[in-house]
């Protein structure tokens, strides 16, 4: 064999080792799908990699349809909206339990300043499941206060015990962070290692995304008039196993009779929240963690926050807030540092 022919075989061969080697890596490398749609009275939007192409909308749909069937206090029909007509024979499911269990521990934790029980304050202003906004005044609110507080209801088996029937739930603001958790574990039960799921703002991040870099969220400004989520950013944190949530007054908020009313509210006195911190961002290993504890930092305020987190090393947080002059400024974590996009 001649010296030429062998270079040409060589080359020949190397090309489809080449080839191979291609097809083989794109294969392994799979396709990125991103399915987007409602739920819970927000939107979701989640990316995933698979290997096989597989659009797997129908199959989250049918699975956040169940989420509502469970915790929805805006569906009638939800189990929890059963639980707070107190309908003879309601019973528990898996989600209930996780979720009362998780807002049990929350509760312990902060003492108090997390508190599903304060449903009949938050649909009386106007943020629950009742849209219709009350007159309130200190008479009602100290009423109401008369039927808040997690050491009045308990979970006995499959069956709530509630310590009066006027006694309601509101689970949205540690419900979400759990759905993501639900969605991002069927995502991993389908062998997928790379995906980014989010509902109504809330994170679960794993792997790399579809330019091979790790995923990253943005944290918005808490300035009014930020609509518009990642229209106007303060910083970047990049997500890898790891779970993101924020909580702010900047949105959802409405004015009456010259008041301002917003969403948070402190369940020890009723009234919604009203101080220098403007938003709370919380990382944590699961998306029901992370939701559970970032309304809580802000009804207790910077300075209480920034003591439970010194006290609470298993949560990494960041802080937007103002200082006298009106100023941004922000506080976080020493953990947290390695999670800023550069």
């Amino acid at each position: 064999m001649n010296i030429r022919k062998l270079i040409i075989q060589l080359f020949i061969l190397a090309t489809i080792l080449f080839a191979i080697y291609l097809i083989t890596r794109t294969a392994a490398k799979g396709e990125y799908i991103s399915v987007a749609g409602l739920t819970q009275g927000t939107t979701y939007h989640i990316t995933y990699e698979s290997k096989r192409g597989e659009n797997l909308k129908s199959s989250i749909d049918s699975l956040l349809s169940d989420f509502d069937l469970s915790l929805s206090g805006y569906n009638p029909n939800s189990l929890i909206s059963r639980f707070n007509r107190n309908e003879p024979g309601t019973r528990s499911d898996k989600r209930f339990i996780d979720v009362f269990e998780k807002s049990e521990e929350v509760f312990q934790k902060t003492g108090g300043a997390f508190d599903i029980t304060v449903a009949p304050i938050i649909n009386a202003l106007g943020f629950g499941s009742n849209r219709d906004t009350m007159d309130v005044d200190s008479s009602m609110i100290d009423s109401l206060l008369a039927y808040v507080g997690m050491d009045k209801v308990k979970l006995s088996g499959d069956s709530l015990i509630k310590e009066n029937e006027n006694i309601k739930l509101d689970v949205n603001g540690i419900a979400q962070g759990y759905s993501v958790d639900l969605v991002a574990k069927y995502l991993e039960e389908r062998k997928i290692k790379n995906y980014m799921v989010e509902i109504g703002g809330e994170v679960k991040a794993r792997g790399r995304n579809q330019k091979n870099r790790i995923w990253r969220i943005g944290i918005d400004k808490p300035v009014e008039g930020n609509i518009l989520p990642g229209s106007e950013l303060q910083t970047i944190i990049r997500l890898d196993n790891r779970a993101l949530a924020t909580a702010g007054n900047y949105r959802k908020y409405y004015e009456r009779n010259g008041i301002k009313y917003v969403h948070i509210i402190n369940p020890k006195t009723g009234y919604p929240v009203i101080s220098r911190l403007l938003s709370a961002t919380v990382v944590a290993r699961d998306c029901i963690t992370a939701d559970g504890y970032d309304t809580p930092l802000m009804v207790m305020g910077l300075e209480k926050s920034i003591k439970f987190l010194e006290e609470n090393r298993f949560l990494e947080a960041f802080l937007i807030y103002t200082d006298e002059k009106g100023e941004f400024r922000v506080f976080y974590t020493p953990g947290l540092k390695k999670y800023f996009a550069e």
